[in-house]
């Protein structure tokens, strides 16, 4: 019987990292001397800001620096972060963007991907090999009662974050497989920026995240080495992670933390792993809520500068006070001094660039 206490309202998968291995079957797609130049142009200029390119019918940022990986090249649109050189025998290295997974699907953007890259004239001579799967459970969580001593798990690195005297993060495990027990609303408001999941629960408050980040060896022991290996296999390898690796249990004062019995959050969690196939998904367009959500801030920081700007005038000039009208007035006079209409139009173009690729 479900426990209302306990509400889920999202689930899915919100980081993939795959490496593909490509080679060029057709020349032309990818003019890597063209790329090189456009590259150590922008590292050699003044601002080292990302370039908008077009590659195979698409929109990209060019970053003016490699990886410490060693690939040399890093492009990066709405949908995917992709890393490769011309020469490296892992020819790509792909990371799907957040807001692109919950958008669509890490089964699309893998054909959405393979199409592009078949578009700048390569194809795979190997299929592709998943190197880390994120999965996420998003609860509501009005009332959070447990703490780290009723997680029971096999990781023997544990830790937790608080801010002003309240945990944000439970935190179990490093390296192959990591769980993230936290505040998702704080970790929207302080880092990530993701507003638009707001959107995808219908609420703004009081939502907790169970996140798995699994990397390459313990894929591999689930037989998860594909895009169709994850479809067939994450339910297994989920089972495993909320049944046997980690649990959340009530303490009872048994010695035997095993025998301690599930808590309502981990029984409702289970069972949604083992309902994953009729679950469903959700899905939503997130760019509106982010570009809006950035108006919004963009506004009260303009408005905090204003402000500023009036006292500074105030004090300057042996002013007791000044209305908005007028700092904003006497701001305009100094914003028009330094203003150049052709270094306006590139810096706004450039930034409507980057917004179309992605980067809000």
């Amino acid at each position: 019987m479900e426990d209302f206490r306990y509400k889920l309202l999202l689930h899915g998968i919100d980081t993939v990292q795959c490496a593909y291995f490509l080679q060029q079957r057709e020349s032309g797609g990818i003019d890597f001397s063209w790329l090189g130049q456009n590259r150590e142009g922008l590292r050699h200029s003044r601002f080292k800001e990302p370039a908008a390119i077009t590659l195979g019918g698409a929109g990209f940022l060019l970053h003016p620096y490699g990886t410490a990986s060693g690939y040399p090249y890093v492009i990066s649109n709405e949908d995917f972060k992709i890393e490769f050189g011309e020469f490296n025998n892992l020819s790509f290295f792909v990371t799907f963007k957040s807001q692109a997974l919950w958008r669509e699907s890490a089964f699309f953007l893998h054909e959405k991907f393979m199409r592009w890259a078949a578009s700048v004239g390569f194809g795979a001579y190997r299929t592709e090999g998943l190197s880390r799967v994120d999965f996420s459970f998003d609860y509501h969580l009005p009332i959070v009662d447990f703490n780290e001593d009723g997680f029971v798990s096999r990781s023997s690195k544990d830790s937790q974050h608080r801010e002003n005297g309240k945990v944000q993060t439970f935190t179990f495990g490093r390296g192959d497989i990591v769980l993230r027990v936290y505040d998702k609303v704080a970790e929207v408001c302080q880092q990530s920026n993701k507003v638009w999941l707001y959107l995808l629960w219908g609420q703004e408050t009081d939502v907790w995240r169970i996140e798995w980040q699994v990397r390459k060896d313990i894929l591999r022991q689930f037989g998860i080495r594909t895009f169709e290996d994850l479809k067939k296999c994450q339910g297994d390898l989920l089972r495993y992670l909320s049944e046997e690796h980690t649990t959340l249990r009530v303490p009872n004062g048994d010695g035997n933390r095993a025998r301690w019995p599930l808590h309502p959050l981990w029984v409702d969690l289970q069972e949604k792993i083992g309902q994953l196939d009729w679950l469903g998904v959700s899905r939503i367009f997130g760019k509106t809520a982010v570009l809006e959500e950035r108006m919004v801030r963009i506004g009260i920081i303009t408005y905090g500068y204003l402000k500023a700007y009036a006292a500074v005038h105030c004090a300057q000039n042996r002013m007791s006070m000044i209305d908005e009208h007028t700092a904003l007035f006497h701001l305009m006079l100094r914003m028009w001094r330094v203003h150049d209409s052709l270094n306006w139009r590139t810096e706004v173009n450039n930034r409507i660039a980057a917004i179309e690729c992605g980067e809000w």
